[in-house]
């Protein structure tokens, strides 16, 4: 990240503004809208639905053979999508279900009726962490689908969602946000055992005052995460175009303010207050 300067050009309107007393604003703007990560107008909302959809779309390939965009070899075929609302732990969750056209396709993870889903949240984070084995993510998934579906068609769905939600993961930043949230949940982990793990999320607010998942990151067992940690989470950010930041808001997030300062970043530590 690299030293904030005094101006920047926005892209749109071509108009030069102060990228601090930008920050500024869209920090106040942002504490009396909230940057909630569940509830309605969640920042996880859109991330749950992107998982959810991926899912349904393997599932659908599964069932017919063959995968979206590709020739159906048989009579029976895609045919849209019909639009679902379901609650999970994150929120309300408007999900695009795939049709076939013999109307034989029987969801799993978004079952025909149902309208509550549980161990959505688990799922979704363990999907787009860094630091989780496949392991440790396809314990999410057959917590899920249960007894309903083979091990080896939950295996071959696994893969396709990590795929998807591996490229989202890898996407380019933008060049400058003008604040960045990274805040924690606590998520119970799968894999032979259960135990508690934190995953920490970075929210970036664009220029334009948008909200975007920048990286979810998983934790050590207990927490405690240090320098070496946030430098860690910090490089990749970096290393995908996010060259700068001007206010970092956290709560007691030890090792985070020297990180930010051996990147080489300006960026200010703010609070919630």
């Amino acid at each position: 990240m690299e030293e904030t300067t005094t101006g920047m050009i926005d892209p749109v309107t071509g108009e030069i503004f102060d990228e601090q007393q930008l920050a500024e604003q869209l920090l106040q703007q942002s504490k009396e809208t909230g940057v909630d990560l569940v509830g309605p107008g969640g920042v996880l909302t859109g991330l749950t639905k992107r998982v959810l959809e991926t899912a349904l779309e393997a599932e659908m390939t599964e069932h017919l053979g063959y995968p979206k965009h590709g020739s159906a070899p048989g009579e029976n075929a895609r045919n849209g999508t019909r639009s679902k609302t379901v609650l999970t732990e994150i929120g309300q969750v408007q999900v695009d279900v795939p049709r076939d056209r013999d109307g034989s396709f029987a969801p799993q993870i978004v079952a025909k009726r149902q309208r509550r889903l549980s161990g959505v949240d688990e799922l979704v984070l363990s999907l787009t962490a860094r630091g989780l084995t496949t392991g440790e993510i396809a314990a999410h998934f057959e917590e899920v689908y249960g007894a309903s579906v083979s091990k080896d068609t939950i295996s071959r769905i696994t893969d396709t969602v990590i795929g998807e939600m591996t490229e989202w993961s890898n996407r380019p930043l933008d060049r400058f946000y003008p604040v960045v949230f990274i805040d924690a949940l606590v998520v119970k982990v799968r894999d032979g055992q259960v135990r508690n793990k934190p995953f920490y999320i970075a929210i970036g607010v664009t220029v334009n005052g948008e909200r975007d998942i920048l990286g979810i990151w998983a934790g050590a067992d207990g927490g405690g995460e240090g320098a070496k940690f946030w430098l860690g989470v910090l490089t990749e950010i970096k290393n995908r175009g996010a060259r700068d930041v001007g206010i970092v808001v956290c709560d007691g997030l030890k090792g985070l303010p020297e990180s930010i300062t051996t990147v080489g970043s300006a960026a200010r530590i703010g609070d919630r207050s």
